[in-house]
């Protein structure tokens, strides 16, 4: 094959991929072997891969162009490459998400998620890169290495879920999955200038998901289009009995609302979504959005307030770190997992597991979780965080009682340089338009909404309603339409 063509097949979409194969003009093989070429090209610079499944890849390709070929394929992802990040559990196949205390663990099982890929026909190209246990907003804290940012190498790719984002802003694969807990899927997505979809919490199955906080994890697409992350998400979407916080409610087609257009849509844009903080160059993206959904028939209601919006960051980090203090308690050195064996006693070698397991933020939103939950704290930390997470979801409600879709910035910058925010505090802030949607377990996403002065990437975010997917997908595919952005970063990554 050329190279032109080559570069030709790394721009595909899901829906287009998916169409050329039914059709004969492209073969899975080609397809799996033009993205594998890229990653073996860019991928030292990029860094978004902790494990490639070449071998398996491959063969899952021949597979599928063995039913291709013969008419006996069904599934609606058939021979489609993608990449999984790396706190999904793979069968056969290394998950450490991001930690040394994984550092050998090869799951027996995968993660549901990942079986339902599978049924659908998806090739995995292999793991990818992420803070350590999803926690962090860089990917600057993973135990392996750092990722860059593809629109600049310089800059951080956002996080948690990093290398899922870069993965596919770098055309190293057509789609990815990764995981959100307060915005590790839409605010990397927003750096990277791609689309991130955080579905309901309960729309997808967590079984084999490796849990950071049990009450906000939620697993969703990164793709180059709306339509895409609509076909993604119909793939993994629905009730599992392996997890009972699954909604045991039919998936809905998410298709069915992709040409509904804004006519007439009512957008709120509460204040508390539009802060001080908000760097100039978002602020005049967004602005230029709102005034282009505007344009096209859209009523943008500026006067909603949500009082309590503005706690969600501080109610996030009690409650987040309080469950991932008790789930991340298993992680003792007895049962699996890395474990010191030198101590004079249980006590010490789990004391010593846990120093040389867990990386410095990890350890630092345990003591923060253990603390919250401590006798005497319980009461004044978490029961009050539960409270303001009620008000929370309650605000959310009423906006939408009289509007479609909440509109806001995705994170308050564009991706900054690596190693530039050292200060934990003013890291935590990068998700501070992302975490309310986590806290209210409502569906929300990034898609590109412009540029800032220096050409990187600016996030549009959609919040919708509780199990509304398909509205809220329809109002971000029209609007994606109209604006038109690319998703292709200039060449800083090198071509094949």
């Amino acid at each position: 094959m050329s190279a032109t063509a080559n570069s030709e097949l790394l721009t595909i979409t899901l829906a287009d991929g998916a169409k050329r194969l039914r059709a004969g003009e492209i073969t899975s093989r080609e397809l799996t072997r033009a993205f594998l070429d890229r990653i073996a090209a860019t991928d030292d610079r990029v860094r978004a891969f902790v494990t490639v499944t070449e071998e398996s890849a491959l063969a899952e390709a021949e597979q599928a162009d063995s039913l291709l070929s013969s008419g006996d394929a069904t599934a609606p992802l058939t021979g489609l490459p993608i990449g999984l990040k790396d706190v999904l559990m793979t069968k056969g196949v290394r998950t450490t998400a991001g930690s040394r205390m994984l550092d050998t663990l090869v799951p027996p099982y995968d993660a549901t998620v990942v079986s339902r890929l599978q049924e659908a026909g998806a090739i995995s190209l292999g793991k990818l890169n992420m803070d350590e246990f999803a926690m962090g907003s860089s990917t600057e804290h993973s135990a392996w290495f750092p990722t860059a940012n593809p629109w600049d190498l310089q800059r951080v790719p956002g996080g948690s879920s990093g290398g899922s984002a870069a993965a596919v802003a770098a055309q190293q694969c057509i789609a990815t999955l990764g995981s959100d807990t307060g915005g590790s899927i839409r605010q990397p997505a927003s750096f990277c200038g791609v689309v991130g979809l955080k579905p309901t919490y309960g729309r997808v199955s967590r079984h084999g998901l490796i849990a950071f906080a049990s009450s906000l994890d939620q697993i969703g697409p990164f793709t180059r289009t709306v339509e895409d992350a609509a076909m993604l998400l119909q793939a993994i979407a629905g009730p599992d009995p392996l997890d009972s916080t699954c909604y045991d409610a039919p998936v809905p087609d998410f298709d069915a609302e992709l040409d509904r257009g804004l006519d007439g849509l009512r957008v709120a844009a509460p204040r508390e979504f539009f802060s001080d903080g908000m760097h100039d160059d978002v602020a005049t993206t967004i602005e230029a959005a709102l005034d282009l959904l505007s344009a096209n028939g859209a009523i943008i209601d500026r006067s909603p307030s949500m009082p309590s919006v503005p706690m969600a960051l501080p109610v996030y980090y009690i409650l987040a770190p309080s469950e991932c203090s008790a789930n991340l308690a298993r992680f003792d050195g007895v049962k699996y997992g890395y474990g010191a064996r030198q101590g004079e006693s249980m006590w010490a070698d789990m004391e010593a597991t846990r120093k040389h397991g867990f990386g410095r933020e990890v350890k630092r939103r345990i003591l923060l979780g253990a603390y919250a939950l401590s006798a005497g704290y319980y009461d004044a930390y978490y029961l009050q965080a539960q409270k303001v997470r009620t008000l929370i979801r309650r605000e959310f409600d009423r906006v939408f009682a009289e509007h479609d879709v909440i509109v806001a910035p995705t994170a308050p910058t564009v991706a900054f340089k690596q190693g530039a925010i050292t200060d934990p505090y003013q890291m935590y802030l990068n998700d501070i338009f992302t975490i309310p949607a986590n806290i209210a377990g409502l569906p929300a996403i990034s898609i590109p909404g412009g540029f800032g002065a220096d050409g990187m990437p600016v996030g549009l975010q959609f919040v919708g309603q509780r199990l509304d997917e398909s509205t809220l997908l329809g109002i971000a595919n029209a609007y994606e339409q109209l604006a038109d952005w690319s998703t292709i970063p200039p060449s800083n990554v090198g071509s094949t």
